[in-house]
């Protein structure tokens, strides 16, 4: 399992977060079949809405990221929980791109530039909180980092990667890293923090090195007292069922369900977006829907 650990700094200026999403995204990969540049893409968004989700503190409260772009990856979605288990897809998982000059994959070509990132808090008791911004790069950090700039009015840096072979295209490492500027901040260490940021090696450089996500932390606050505050396993967690899909067909009208049952292959098929399971429901039990429509 993958690991997300979160930290402050002993006067409560500075809050950061670290993980290791190595074991998830190339879980997502392998789920949806995602070329090399949609593997980073959605790596990166599945690893932000792992550690946006892991700082939620109502216990069934979930986040939801989506990205539209306008670019020909289409949407890009994750959820996560407040333990910081996520799931997510995008809608054209199967999208190659040309490498950039410098060799790295060209996210932000993939995802675009002409749109929104969308943020949804559902805390579970009542109306969720929804926030937008324009992307500024479409490549997930930067917008994440603008997100929160805007929307939250907190300081913020995140830095994601998602390192894929060359070779066979698969996820090698991916983590990410979020630092944030509290109230109660100084001057002093604005600056600090500021140096140590430009400092930085990439977050999949860190890992290649062998760094843990505490080592990780503690060099992006270099300087600093540093107090952990949890630590805990994440992975790539699908809540689908049977059950949920039956409850929503059932929603469905009478006319809808009698039509679906009436089709030559004598069942209904629906699949989940986020890890493509499929679940039939045989034409039986669609009637029984219909009939107690009545």
């Amino acid at each position: 399992m993958d690991k997300i650990l979160r930290c402050i700094t002993s006067n409560g200026g500075v809050m950061a977060s670290a993980i290791d999403s190595t074991n998830l995204v190339y879980t997502a990969q392998r789920v949806h079949k995602t070329s090399p540049v949609v593997s980073a893409a959605l790596g990166r968004l599945l690893t932000a809405s792992s550690m946006m989700g892991a700082a939620l503190k109502q216990k069934e409260a979930t986040i939801t990221l989506r990205v539209a772009g306008g670019g020909p990856v289409g949407s890009l979605v994750a959820v996560a929980d407040s333990r910081g288990n996520c799931r997510g897809y995008a809608a054209n998982p199967s999208v190659e791109l040309e490498r950039k000059a410098n060799g790295k994959l060209d996210v932000g070509a993939a995802v675009g530039r002409e749109g929104l990132l969308y943020v949804m808090r559902d805390y579970g008791t009542g109306e969720p909180y929804i926030g937008q911004t324009p992307l500024v790069t479409g490549e997930i950090a930067e917008d994440i980092t603008s997100y929160y700039a805007h929307s939250e009015q907190i300081p913020t840096v995140c830095a994601l990667g998602v390192l894929v072979d060359r070779e066979d295209a698969s996820v090698l490492l991916a983590g990410g890293l979020l630092l944030q500027l509290l109230p109660g901040a100084s001057e002093e260490e604005i600056a600090m923090l500021e140096r140590n940021v430009a400092a930085l090696e990439p977050v999949t450089t860190m890992l290649a090195k062998g760094m843990s996500i505490e080592e990780m932390c503690r060099k992006a606050l270099s300087g600093f007292e540093v107090e952990v505050l949890d630590e805990m396993e994440v992975g790539y967690v699908c809540n689908c069922s049977r059950d949920r899909v039956v409850r929503a067909v059932s929603l469905l009208s009478r006319e809808e369900l009698i039509s679906m049952a009436e089709e030559p292959q004598g069942f209904a098929e629906a699949q989940c977006h986020f890890c493509d399971k499929t679940y039939r429901i045989s034409s039986e039990e669609l009637y029984q829907m219909a009939a107690a429509k009545k």
